[in-house]
C-alpha cells in the first residue's frame, strides 16, 4: 500500500513537473519570437469565464414563465370544476336511486340498471379524468420544452458579445461556491422579457 502511494506521488510530481515546463516554456518561446503557435491561437489563447444564473429568478421573472404558470392554474381549476360538477352529478343520481330503493319504488330489473349506470357514470368520470390529466401534463411539457429552448437561444446570441466558455444554470445542491461577478441573472432576465414580449390578445 506504502510503495503504491509512493509511486503514485512519484508519477504526480513528474507530470507536475512536465506541464510547469511545457507551460512557461511554451511562453518564453512565445515572447521571445522565436516559435510561432499553430492552430487555431484565439482558441488557445481564449480565457476560461463560467458565468451563471439564477433560475429560481428566471422563474419568478420572466414573463413567459408568470405567464405559463398562470395558464396551468386556470387548466387546473377547469379540471377540478369539472371533475366537481361530475361528483356532483353522481352523488344526485345516487341519491334519486337511494330514495327510490328506500320507498320500494324500485325493483330488481330497475336496481340491476340503476347499478350499472351509476357504474358507466363513474368509469366516465375516471376516463374523462385520466385524460385531463394527460392534456394538462403533454401541454406543461410542450411549453417548458419551449421555454427552455428560447433561453437556449437567448443565451446564445447573448453570448456572441461576452465570449463565456459556459453559462450554467445556479442550482442550490449542485454549486458549492459562486463568484457573484459572473451572476447575469439580471441580464437574462431583462434580455428575455425584452426579446420574448406575450402577444396581447385582443
Amino acid at each position: 500500500m506504502k510503495n503504491g502511494l509512493l509511486i503514485w506521488n512519484v508519477i504526480l510530481t513528474l507530470v507536475t513537473g512536465f506541464l510547469l515546463v511545457m507551460h512557461f516554456g511554451s511562453k518564453k518561446e512565445n515572447g521571445s519570437g522565436g516559435k510561432k503557435i499553430t492552430g487555431d491561437s484565439s482558441a488557445m489563447n481564449k480565457q476560461f469565464r463560467i458565468a451563471y444564473f439564477e433560475m429560481d429568478s428566471v422563474a419568478a421573472n420572466f414573463d413567459m414563465v408568470k405567464g405559463l404558470k398562470t395558464e396551468l392554474i386556470n387548466k387546473e381549476d377547469g379540471i377540478n370544476a369539472e371533475m366537481s360538477n361530475r361528483a356532483k352529478a353522481i352523488q344526485q343520481k345516487y341519491n334519486y336511486y337511494q330514495n327510490l330503493a328506500q320507498a320500494g319504488n324500485l325493483s330488481e330489473t330497475q336496481s340491476d340498471a340503476a347499478s350499472k349506470e351509476m357504474k358507466s357514470m363513474d368509469d366516465e368520470m375516471k376516463n374523462r379524468k385520466q385524460q385531463l390529466d394527460q392534456d394538462y401534463n403533454n401541454y406543461m411539457m410542450t411549453k417548458q420544452n419551449e421555454i427552455k429552448t428560447k433561453i437556449e437561444d437567448f443565451l446564445k446570441e447573448y453570448n456572441t458579445t461576452k465570449d463565456y466558455s459556459y453559462i450554467v444554470s445556479y442550482e442550490q445542491g449542485l454549486f458549492y461556491f459562486k463568484d457573484t461577478t459572473y451572476n447575469i441573472t439580471a441580464d437574462v432576465v431583462k434580455g428575455l422579457n425584452e426579446k420574448y414580449k406575450p402577444v396581447k390578445k385582443n
